[in-house]
């Protein structure tokens, strides 16, 4: 997706986020018994750390996918795969892994970990129309044509990245 004008940008303050994030933890809370959490980097660290705290989850990997540059959606890259040994844990499948990110817009980063850990429980604190299907779990669903600014994207106004060639 393109970064839209100004009348489709949805921000959302740390406070917003600690709120939706908490209260993706306090709807998952009686869905299952997680034996660890996979966070989708970079947007699901976040929200899998405030997830990982509300439900006493010590076991936390990291599945590196790179589809974002800082406004726009590009090539999808894993740039590291999950722990072979966390996958074999979770009978080869994910069974009782919780999956977390920020956001599924397409849904092409979540049918790519969906590849990865069949059985796992994917939560999103936003999702969009085009991805919703392939989460289990969200909070938030905005429209496709949305553009949502995190708040580690700002400041008094929009952010890049301090290396404008950085990805991800």
């Amino acid at each position: 997706m393109t970064h839209p004008g100004p009348d489709k940008a949805f921000p959302v303050s740390w406070d917003q986020f600690h709120r939706d994030a908490r209260a993706l933890a306090w709807r998952l809370a009686g869905q299952g018994t997680w034996e660890a959490i996979v966070c989708i980097t970079r947007g699901g660290l976040v929200p899998a750390a405030i997830v990982a705290r509300e439900l006493g989850i010590r076991v936390i990997e990291t599945v590196c996918i790179a589809s974002y540059d800082y406004k726009d959606q590009g090539t999808l890259a894993v740039l590291k795969e999950i722990n072979p040994d966390l996958i074999s844990k979770a009978n080869g499948d994910g069974a009782g892994v919780l999956v977390i990110d920020d956001l599924v817009d397409t849904g092409r980063t979540a049918r790519e970990v969906r590849s990865m850990l069949p059985k796992c429980h994917l939560a999103t604190v936003y999702a969009k129309p085009m991805g919703r299907p392939l989460v289990d779990t969200f909070i938030t669903e905005v429209s496709q044509d949305t553009w949502i600014y995190f708040p580690w994207d700002m400041g008094l106004t929009f952010q890049p990245p301090i290396g404008r060639g950085v990805s991800g």
